[in-house]
Order: C-alpha cells, then structure tokens, then sequence
C-alpha cells in the first residue's frame, strides 16, 4: 500500500487555516519564552524569571490545546488516507476512527475559537451592585429584597465578601433601594450579565384572593472604578452632610455621619448613610460615583465602536425584562437567550451558577 508523504505542518484541507494562522505565532512565543527561562541569566533573575513564567502560564493552556488539536487533525488526515486506500478491511476500521478524530477535532476547535475570543479587560474587577425596586409597589420592593439575598448568598457561597454602602427599606420588610460591594475572583465576569429589569410573577403576601401579581427591580452591576480609570475633579463634586435616618444603632439622628455627593457635569446623585462614620460613609460613596462615571464612559465607547448595547437599567417597565422569575410555574426564563429552569427556588437561594454558565457561554458564542 504506497502512503502519500506528509508534512506534519501540512493543514491543507483540513482545520480552521483563520485559527491555525492566530495560534501559530502564540505557539512560537510559547517555546520562545521555555527556551528564555532556562537561560542560567534569566533564572538568576527573579523580577525577569516571574514575569516570564506569568506570560508562559496565561498562554499555556491554549497552546497545548492546539498542539492536541493539530496532532488530532493529523491522525485524521492518515485515517482518511487509509479509507482511500482501496483495502476494504482497512477503510472499514478506519471509518469509525475517522468519526471519532472528526468529532474530537470539532470540539477542540470550539476551546480554540472561544480562548480566542476577546476577553473583557475589567472582567477580573470587583463590583458595585445597586438593585431598585421598580414597578408594583409593596410587592416590587419585596422583590428587590429577595434579588439582594439571592446574590449575597451567590456570593458567600463563592467565599466573597459583599460590603452594605447603602439602602433604603420599607416599612413592609422590603428595599426601595440597596447599594452593596461585592469583592471576589472575577466578580464582574460571573455577574455583569446580571444588569437590566427582573420581573416577578407571583401571589404577594397581602393579596387575599390569591392572584398572581406582577412586579420589577431594576439590577445594575459596575465594576469598581480604578484612579486612573476615571478622571474625577473633586470640584465638580458637592458633598452634603446630614443625619441618617433608619436602622443605625444609637447614632443615628445624633450624629451628622450620613454622606450625599452630586456630581455637577452628570448630575449624578449618591448617597450613602448605612457606616456610623462620616468618613467610611465619604470613601464608599466617593467608590460609588467613580464606578459610575466609569460605566458611563464604559457605554460612550461602545456606542462610538457599535450601538449594540442598550443601557444596563430601563424605566423599570413590565415590558423592559431580561428575566422573569414565575412562582406559581417554579419557573425562571432568561429571555436574552431563551432559556428556561425550573429550579426557581435553587436559584433565588443563591444557586446561580446554571444560569450564569449559560449566559457567559452565549457571550462568547457571539464573540465569535
């Protein structure tokens, strides 16, 4: 049986040439940079040696993916030669293993079209969430309290830390408003998608006749504003000084610790009243307005790149959804990508991570 010669190299006819013409060159950093580490002057060479070794370790994973997609595509280059070879016994063989190299290549060409994907440069930041109560009344405030419990529990159970800056409660048990800081490994990756109008479908606790009743909340989720994120002019910004009102302990009304910020050239407002010190209520609020400003020229730059986002929070309008939360169905739908749990109880007590997935995977689908 003559075999045709083959170059290893040779992908004619076979793979992806756009990702094999991206890898090629990462690949070749990858060995530049082994062979830089075992020189005896970069060993010797902590700051140099660290630096390098990072690089290698970001890029890795990738590379050897490709290696095993490229010797994948090789075994199914001989397998196909086989089936051409004419021996019956050998093609029947080799059709199953052309089957299963295909499929394997398939799917690692999917992990390369996805490491390939541009990767969100804040997506390893904390966040700020501010959660709203929006249309319903009692009943939306309620709900807002829940989506605040949902994703503290989300992020205890990650073993992050969230941090109160601000809220306002009803006199039902609910929250007409809530500020909170979320601190963790890539909290704004796991939980951007978050933002936009959460409705609720369910018999609230006041209704006597048992009719499912329907309510918002408005999420939003900013990711923490570096100093060199954002230029901000502490002239621009008034800072008013009052008395705290609500639950704050024997402070409260006796002492002048509650902080308000308005930032003239937005007309931004922040408030923040939930620390007993004036000077911790000033530093969360001033984190507040920079993580602001930050999602505003966030938004400014991808309008000017491609108007393809809408603002994070609407009106807060039953018709301005991404997800309906459906008690009487134990529902949850996630109307951006069409998805639908029926583990809606699961899901409010903090189990995110199924719909999470879901929505990172589709982020990434449409990168590519």
């Amino acid at each position: 049986m003559t075999m045709t010669t083959r170059r290893p190299d040779d992908f004619s006819g076979l793979g992806n040439p756009a990702i094999i013409g991206a890898l090629e060159p990462l690949e070749s950093r990858f060995e530049e940079l082994e062979a830089q580490m075992a020189e005896p002057d970069v060993a010797a060479d902590y700051k140099r040696l660290q630096s390098l070794t990072r690089e290698r370790a970001s890029i890795e994973t990738t590379v050897l993916t490709f290696r095993r997609y490229r010797k994948t595509l090789d075994d199914l280059r001989q397998a196909q030669e086989l089936l051409d070879s004419g021996d019956e016994d050998i093609a029947r063989l080799a059709a199953g293993e052309r089957d299963e190299l295909a499929a394997a290549a398939q799917e690692l060409e999917h992990e390369l079209r996805l490491a390939l994907t541009p990767r969100d440069p804040l997506d390893d930041r904390d966040i700020i969430m501010e959660i709203r109560a929006g249309t319903g009344g009692d009943e939306a405030a309620l709900f807002a309290g829940d989506l605040f419990r949902m994703y503290t529990r989300y992020a205890q159970s990650h073993g992050w830390v969230t941090d109160l800056m601000n809220s306002a409660e009803t006199g039902g048990g609910g929250l007409k408003e809530v500020t909170f800081g979320v601190q963790g490994a890539a909290a704004y990756a796991r939980l951007k998608h978050e933002s936009g109008v959460h409705r609720v479908q369910r018999v609230p606790v006041t209704e006597a006749q048992g009719r499912v009743h329907t309510s918002t909340a408005t999420v939003a989720v900013l990711p923490v504003a570096e100093d060199v994120d954002v230029d901000l002019n502490t002239a621009d910004v008034r800072v008013d000084v009052f008395h705290s009102g609500g639950a704050g302990g024997q402070n409260v009304n006796k002492v002048a610790t509650a902080i308000r910020l308005t930032h003239a050239p937005t007309g931004i407002v922040v408030t923040c009243q939930d620390e007993r010190s004036q000077l911790q209520n000033r530093t969360k609020a001033f984190a507040i307005l920079r993580a602001r400003l930050l999602e505003i020229e966030r938004r400014k730059q991808e309008e000017e790149v491609a108007a393809t986002r809408r603002s994070q929070v609407g009106s807060g309008e039953r018709s301005e959804k991404i997800r309906t939360y459906n008690f009487p169905q134990n529902r949850v739908t996630d109307h951006r990508i069409g998805l639908t749990l029926h583990s809606l109880e699961r899901l409010t007590d903090g189990e995110l991570d199924p719909m999470l997935d879901a929505l990172r995977a589709a982020e990434q689908e449409g990168q590519l």
